[in-house]
Protein backbone atom coordinates (compact mmCIF):
# COMPACT_ATOMS: atom_id res chain seq x y z
CA UNK A 1 0.00 0.00 0.00
CA UNK A 2 2.64 2.30 1.05
CA UNK A 3 4.98 1.68 -2.11
CA UNK A 4 1.53 2.38 -4.53
CA UNK A 5 0.98 5.66 -2.33
CA UNK A 6 4.70 6.64 -2.83
CA UNK A 7 4.57 5.69 -6.77
CA UNK A 8 0.92 6.74 -7.86
CA UNK A 9 0.88 10.23 -5.51
CA UNK A 10 3.77 11.18 -3.39
CA UNK A 11 6.91 11.16 -6.05
CA UNK A 12 4.60 12.42 -9.01
CA UNK A 13 3.36 15.72 -6.91
CA UNK A 14 7.17 15.30 -5.34
CA UNK A 15 8.66 15.94 -8.93
CA UNK A 16 5.83 18.81 -10.15
CA UNK A 17 6.83 20.69 -7.24
CA UNK A 18 10.17 20.44 -7.29
CA UNK A 19 9.79 20.86 -11.39
CA UNK A 20 7.48 24.04 -10.53
CA UNK A 21 9.97 25.65 -8.07
CA UNK A 22 12.78 25.09 -10.98
CA UNK A 23 10.96 26.97 -13.62
CA UNK A 24 8.98 29.61 -12.22
CA UNK A 25 10.10 32.97 -11.84
CA UNK A 26 12.00 33.59 -8.92
CA UNK A 27 12.03 30.59 -7.36
CA UNK A 28 9.77 31.16 -4.84
CA UNK A 29 8.15 28.56 -2.95
CA UNK A 30 4.80 30.19 -2.39
CA UNK A 31 4.43 31.01 -6.45
CA UNK A 32 5.15 26.88 -6.85
CA UNK A 33 2.18 26.14 -4.17
CA UNK A 34 -0.34 28.23 -6.16
CA UNK A 35 1.04 26.58 -9.31
CA UNK A 36 0.62 23.36 -7.74
CA UNK A 37 -2.84 24.53 -6.30
CA UNK A 38 -4.29 25.20 -10.15
CA UNK A 39 -2.89 22.16 -11.51
CA UNK A 40 -4.92 19.66 -9.29
CA UNK A 41 -8.11 21.76 -8.87
CA UNK A 42 -7.93 21.23 -12.95
CA UNK A 43 -7.57 17.06 -12.22
CA UNK A 44 -10.17 16.95 -9.73
CA UNK A 45 -12.46 19.60 -12.12
CA UNK A 46 -14.57 17.31 -13.32
CA UNK A 47 -15.32 15.44 -10.27
CA UNK A 48 -15.83 18.61 -8.40
CA UNK A 49 -18.43 19.59 -11.17
CA UNK A 50 -20.51 16.44 -10.79
CA UNK A 51 -20.49 16.71 -7.13
CA UNK A 52 -21.81 20.57 -7.25
CA UNK A 53 -24.34 19.71 -9.55
CA UNK A 54 -25.26 16.25 -7.19
CA UNK A 55 -25.87 19.08 -4.25
CA UNK A 56 -27.63 21.53 -6.38
CA UNK A 57 -30.18 18.84 -7.12
CA UNK A 58 -30.39 17.40 -4.11
CA UNK A 59 -31.38 20.64 -2.68
CA UNK A 60 -33.59 21.14 -5.19
CA UNK A 61 -35.60 17.82 -5.00
CA UNK A 62 -36.15 18.47 -1.16
CA UNK A 63 -39.89 19.54 -1.56
CA UNK A 64 -40.47 16.34 -3.21
CA UNK A 65 -38.37 14.07 -0.84
CA UNK A 66 -40.63 15.54 1.95
CA UNK A 67 -43.64 15.15 0.06
CA UNK A 68 -43.02 11.33 -0.27
CA UNK A 69 -41.75 10.95 3.35
CA UNK A 70 -45.27 12.69 4.38
CA UNK A 71 -47.46 10.60 2.07
CA UNK A 72 -45.22 6.92 3.08
CA UNK A 73 -44.84 8.09 6.56
CA UNK A 74 -46.31 4.75 7.96
CA UNK A 75 -44.24 2.73 5.53
CA UNK A 76 -40.86 3.11 5.33
CA UNK A 77 -40.06 0.22 2.98
CA UNK A 78 -41.82 2.29 0.29
CA UNK A 79 -40.73 5.53 1.20
CA UNK A 80 -37.15 4.07 0.21
CA UNK A 81 -38.51 2.58 -2.97
CA UNK A 82 -40.15 5.90 -3.41
CA UNK A 83 -36.89 8.06 -3.03
CA UNK A 84 -34.77 5.63 -4.93
CA UNK A 85 -37.00 5.71 -7.86
CA UNK A 86 -36.89 9.92 -7.39
CA UNK A 87 -32.65 9.97 -7.58
CA UNK A 88 -33.25 7.60 -10.64
CA UNK A 89 -36.01 9.65 -12.57
CA UNK A 90 -33.67 12.58 -12.06
CA UNK A 91 -30.85 10.85 -12.73
CA UNK A 92 -29.05 12.54 -9.05
CA UNK A 93 -26.51 9.72 -6.56
CA UNK A 94 -27.23 11.10 -2.91
CA UNK A 95 -23.49 9.98 -2.50
CA UNK A 96 -21.79 12.24 -5.37
CA UNK A 97 -21.13 15.09 -3.50
CA UNK A 98 -18.77 13.10 -1.10
CA UNK A 99 -16.81 11.60 -3.85
CA UNK A 100 -14.57 14.22 -4.49
CA UNK A 101 -13.69 14.68 -0.49
CA UNK A 102 -12.85 11.18 -0.11
CA UNK A 103 -10.58 11.37 -3.46
CA UNK A 104 -8.84 14.62 -2.08
CA UNK A 105 -7.68 13.04 1.09
CA UNK A 106 -5.10 10.89 -0.14
CA UNK A 107 -4.18 13.56 -2.58
CA UNK A 108 -3.74 16.29 0.62
CA UNK A 109 -1.53 13.36 2.89
CA UNK A 110 0.56 13.07 -0.22
CA UNK A 111 0.42 16.66 -0.49
CA UNK A 112 1.69 16.78 3.49
CA UNK A 113 4.14 14.83 3.24
CA UNK A 114 5.76 16.33 0.08
CA UNK A 115 5.83 20.42 1.58
CA UNK A 116 7.34 18.41 4.59
CA UNK A 117 10.10 16.72 2.92
CA UNK A 118 10.48 19.73 -0.23
CA UNK A 119 10.49 22.62 2.56
CA UNK A 120 13.56 20.77 4.51
CA UNK A 121 15.04 19.43 1.12
CA UNK A 122 14.64 16.45 2.04
CA UNK A 123 14.14 13.61 -0.95
CA UNK A 124 15.71 16.06 -3.84
CA UNK A 125 18.51 12.88 -4.09
CA UNK A 126 16.36 9.72 -4.33
CA UNK A 127 13.27 10.53 -5.54
CA UNK A 128 13.29 13.24 -8.12
CA UNK A 129 13.10 11.54 -12.01
CA UNK A 130 15.96 11.97 -14.00
CA UNK A 131 14.62 14.75 -16.37
CA UNK A 132 13.76 17.15 -13.28
CA UNK A 133 16.81 19.12 -11.77
CA UNK A 134 18.08 18.90 -8.78
CA UNK A 135 17.92 22.58 -7.76
CA UNK A 136 19.94 21.49 -4.35
CA UNK A 137 18.16 23.51 -1.64
CA UNK A 138 14.45 24.86 -1.87
CA UNK A 139 14.35 27.80 0.17
CA UNK A 140 11.05 28.13 2.40
CA UNK A 141 10.65 31.39 2.17
CA UNK A 142 8.46 33.08 0.04
CA UNK A 143 7.41 36.39 -0.91
CA UNK A 144 11.11 37.56 1.04
CA UNK A 145 9.34 36.99 4.74
CA UNK A 146 6.84 34.37 4.71
CA UNK A 147 8.05 30.96 5.86
CA UNK A 148 6.60 28.20 3.81
CA UNK A 149 7.84 25.44 6.48
CA UNK A 150 6.55 26.99 9.31
CA UNK A 151 2.78 27.73 11.09
CA UNK A 152 1.38 30.77 10.16
CA UNK A 153 -1.79 31.87 12.32
CA UNK A 154 -2.96 34.37 10.13
CA UNK A 155 -3.33 32.13 6.95
CA UNK A 156 -4.79 29.76 8.94
CA UNK A 157 -7.64 32.01 10.15
CA UNK A 158 -7.58 33.08 6.59
CA UNK A 159 -8.25 29.21 5.61
CA UNK A 160 -10.91 29.23 8.21
CA UNK A 161 -12.55 32.10 6.85
CA UNK A 162 -12.60 30.72 3.44
CA UNK A 163 -14.23 27.77 4.27
CA UNK A 164 -16.66 29.30 6.37
CA UNK A 165 -17.72 31.21 3.08
CA UNK A 166 -17.78 27.73 0.67
CA UNK A 167 -19.69 26.19 3.52
CA UNK A 168 -22.08 29.27 3.75
CA UNK A 169 -22.91 28.68 0.47
CA UNK A 170 -24.09 25.40 0.28
CA UNK A 171 -26.05 25.62 3.52
CA UNK A 172 -29.24 24.17 3.18
CA UNK A 173 -32.35 26.16 2.96
CA UNK A 174 -34.97 26.04 6.17
CA UNK A 175 -38.34 25.44 5.29
CA UNK A 176 -41.27 28.00 5.80
CA UNK A 177 -42.50 28.14 8.91
CA UNK A 178 -45.65 27.20 8.11
CA UNK A 179 -44.58 24.23 6.17
CA UNK A 180 -46.05 21.94 9.04
CA UNK A 181 -44.74 18.80 10.42
CA UNK A 182 -43.79 17.56 6.74
CA UNK A 183 -40.36 19.65 6.75
CA UNK A 184 -39.40 18.19 10.38
CA UNK A 185 -36.38 16.59 8.26
CA UNK A 186 -35.80 19.38 5.82
CA UNK A 187 -35.29 21.55 9.38
CA UNK A 188 -32.79 18.58 10.60
CA UNK A 189 -30.88 18.52 7.63
CA UNK A 190 -30.81 22.56 7.61
CA UNK A 191 -29.64 22.21 11.26
CA UNK A 192 -26.59 19.69 10.78
CA UNK A 193 -25.14 21.90 8.02
CA UNK A 194 -25.53 25.06 10.06
CA UNK A 195 -23.63 23.50 12.34
CA UNK A 196 -21.14 22.04 9.45
CA UNK A 197 -21.00 25.60 8.70
CA UNK A 198 -19.07 26.83 12.20
CA UNK A 199 -17.67 23.46 13.10
CA UNK A 200 -15.69 23.12 9.97
CA UNK A 201 -13.66 26.84 9.55
CA UNK A 202 -13.05 26.33 13.37
CA UNK A 203 -11.19 23.14 12.68
CA UNK A 204 -9.70 24.24 9.58
CA UNK A 205 -8.38 27.08 11.97
CA UNK A 206 -7.37 24.74 14.76
CA UNK A 207 -5.45 22.48 12.28
CA UNK A 208 -3.93 24.87 10.16
CA UNK A 209 -2.26 26.70 12.79
CA UNK A 210 -0.24 23.72 13.51
CA UNK A 211 0.66 22.58 10.15
CA UNK A 212 3.59 23.89 7.95
CA UNK A 213 1.66 27.14 6.21
CA UNK A 214 2.59 25.82 3.04
CA UNK A 215 0.11 23.01 3.46
CA UNK A 216 -2.26 25.90 4.72
CA UNK A 217 -1.91 27.64 1.98
CA UNK A 218 -2.60 25.05 -0.79
CA UNK A 219 -5.53 24.74 1.61
CA UNK A 220 -6.59 28.37 1.48
CA UNK A 221 -5.93 28.54 -2.22
CA UNK A 222 -7.82 25.48 -2.90
CA UNK A 223 -11.07 26.42 -1.09
CA UNK A 224 -11.03 30.07 -3.02
CA UNK A 225 -10.92 28.05 -6.22
CA UNK A 226 -13.59 25.74 -4.71
CA UNK A 227 -15.67 28.98 -4.17
CA UNK A 228 -15.09 30.42 -7.74
CA UNK A 229 -16.45 27.13 -9.08
CA UNK A 230 -19.37 26.91 -6.78
CA UNK A 231 -20.56 30.73 -7.66
CA UNK A 232 -19.88 29.62 -11.07
CA UNK A 233 -22.31 26.65 -11.29
CA UNK A 234 -25.09 28.20 -8.92
CA UNK A 235 -25.40 31.36 -10.97
CA UNK A 236 -26.18 28.77 -13.83
CA UNK A 237 -30.10 28.46 -12.60
CA UNK A 238 -30.79 25.25 -15.05
CA UNK A 239 -27.77 23.32 -13.19
CA UNK A 240 -29.21 20.65 -11.67
CA UNK A 241 -32.48 22.33 -11.71
CA UNK A 242 -35.42 19.54 -10.67
CA UNK A 243 -38.43 20.61 -11.89
CA UNK A 244 -41.68 21.43 -9.69
CA UNK A 245 -44.69 18.81 -9.14
CA UNK A 246 -47.31 20.32 -10.88
CA UNK A 247 -51.01 20.57 -10.00
CA UNK A 248 -51.59 17.33 -8.57
CA UNK A 249 -49.69 18.50 -5.63
CA UNK A 250 -47.60 21.39 -5.99
CA UNK A 251 -44.75 21.52 -3.30
CA UNK A 252 -42.70 25.03 -2.10
CA UNK A 253 -39.59 24.38 -0.25
CA UNK A 254 -41.30 21.66 2.51
CA UNK A 255 -44.88 23.65 1.85
CA UNK A 256 -47.47 21.33 0.10
CA UNK A 257 -49.93 24.47 -1.95
CA UNK A 258 -53.83 22.58 -2.51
Amino acid sequence: MFYLFNLILYQPIFNLFVGLYNVLPGHDVGVAILAITVIIRVIVYPLTNSSIKAQKSMQDLQPKMEALKKEYKDDKQKQAQALMELYKEHKVNPFASCLPLLIQLPILIALYTVMRDALASKGLTDVLYGFVMNPGTISPLSLGFFHMDQPNIYLAVLAGAAQYVQAKMSLAKQPPKDAGPGAKDENMAAMMSKQMLYMMPVMTVVIGASLQSGLTLYWLLSTLLMIAQQWWMFRKKDVGAVPPITPSGNIIEGQIVK
